[in-house]
């Protein structure tokens, strides 16, 4: 290892299972002090427990590294508070807030409860804002006391939240607004010496076990194409102090593949000078959409 991020301090929320787990020994490996943030539920977000967070911690301890665990729910205000709060008590301060926490109630629309919709919006879209609003303030506030600040905050979308994905509405709605949120965060933190990126990964965890059965067989030989471990290389460099030029980037990762995902903008226009009349925008829409580029696919559309 290079020690890329020797004495950062970073929290890795969802980091007992999974890519969290490879992200917060991964930073370990590279020097970081770690804050191994998880609730310990079950995929459907029930039996929570610390030890799934106390295991990595132990693991990263082993190997002769620095980290302690945190077991406060992310989508709680109070909690996420906490979650900052134990870095900067533990470790004297916090340099990289790595938003990973998730789980999925996974149903096509007209089966979708309300429960099943709060539950997955409260637990990515505010489980993601509500450490971040925390660790932003305590930058904001070391940087007007005119102490240097080399932060990193990276999100975790999806391609369900940049294309969509079918059976998983309240998941990619919740994935399409991590997105949104990145990009407002990195413009408006930018100032404060923040940088706010996000990634759209794909791997072998529980949360996809289910969804890409298919893909998920592990090889018997070679590289192993879906392993979480993938994903982390990246998500370590954007938090070291190397990133520092790089803001408001959306990368997808798979396996080997690193992809800068290319977001909404501006396409095709008509200008009618006036309003338009309903009975002639027709025909002017559909010129527009010849125009321009085919809407990649729904992930599971047929």
């Amino acid at each position: 290892m290079t020690d890329l991020c020797r004495d950062r301090v970073v929290v890795v929320t969802g980091a007992g299972r999974g890519i969290g787990r490879a992200h917060a020994l991964a930073f370990a490996a590279e020097g970081a002090k770690v804050v191994v943030n998880d609730v310990g539920v079950s995929i459907d977000g029930s039996n929570g427990s610390a030890g799934p967070a106390q295991d990595v911690v132990d693991e990263i301890r082993s190997a002769g590294g620095h980290a302690v665990a945190n077991s406060d729910d992310v989508a709680d205000w109070d909690g996420a508070g906490r979650l900052i709060g134990t870095a900067v008590e533990q470790f004297g301060t916090v340099d990289v807030l790595i938003n990973n926490a998730g789980f999925l109630r996974d149903r096509m629309l007209a089966n979708l409860g309300e429960d099943e919709w709060d539950a997955v919006i409260r637990v990515h879209l505010k489980g993601h804002f509500a450490p971040l609003r925390h660790a932003a303030a305590y930058w904001r506030s070391e940087f007007k006391a005119g102490r240097p600040v080399d932060a990193r905050i990276v999100n975790t979308s999806s391609g369900a939240g940049l294309q969509g994905s079918v059976g998983q509405g309240n998941y990619s709605a919740a994935k399409a607004g991590i997105a949104g949120l990145t990009l407002v965060a990195a413009s408006e933190l930018a100032g404060y010496g923040i940088t706010v990126n996000a990634i759209a990964p794909a791997a072998r965890t529980r949360m996809t076990e289910s969804a890409f059965a298919e893909d998920m067989a592990e090889p018997t030989s070679g590289f192993d194409a879906m392993a979480p471990e993938n994903v982390s290389p990246l998500v370590v460099w954007l938090g070291s102090a190397e990133s520092g030029d790089v803001t408001g980037r959306i990368f997808e990762v798979e396996g080997g593949i690193v992809r800068v995902a290319e977001g909404w903008r501006h396409g095709p226009s008509i200008d009618n000078g006036a309003r338009w009349d309903p009975s002639k925008i027709g025909p002017a829409v559909r010129d527009l959409l010849s125009r321009s580029e085919t809407p990649v696919p729904v992930y599971g559309a047929r």
